[in-house]
């Protein structure tokens, strides 16, 4: 019973490899790095992220400067993840911004909203309890 997808009998890549037909295996092995590369570097910002949960009570650092360091990593590996994992970094500029100009957009609407409900939760705090 032959398939009508099936293209090995007129000398074709089978469908699912298609696309990939083009790329040579100098090309994989640089992609594959570049993976790898990117998952050792969300390892060690991760590592360093619990590490730093776990002992910045016995080192006596400041929680305020512990919850920064933990936003810019986690900024960081946003980063890495859509830069890299998602391959946003080689695309042109115009999709990039289309992309992360309505994000950056939003992540500005909720600090106001954080900053200012923070400080209304203090104003009250202060004066009516």
């Amino acid at each position: 019973m032959e398939h009508s997808h099936d293209n090995h009998a007129h000398g074709h890549a089978p469908e699912p490899y298609k696309y990939a037909a083009h790329h040579s295996e100098e090309e994989g092995k640089k992609t594959r790095r570049m993976i790898w590369n990117m998952f050792w570097v969300l390892l060690a910002i991760t590592t360093f992220e619990v590490t730093l949960g776990l002992v910045w009570k016995y080192l006596e650092i400041n929680w305020g400067a512990v919850k920064m360091t933990f936003i810019i990593l986690t900024v960081a590996k946003a980063y890495f993840i859509v830069a890299y994992y998602m391959h946003l970094k080689h695309e042109r500029k115009a999709l990039k911004n289309t992309i992360i100009i309505p994000f950056v957009l939003f992540a500005l609407y909720l600090l106001y909203h954080i900053f200012t409900e923070g400080v209304y939760s203090e104003m009250m705090d202060k004066y009516f309890f």
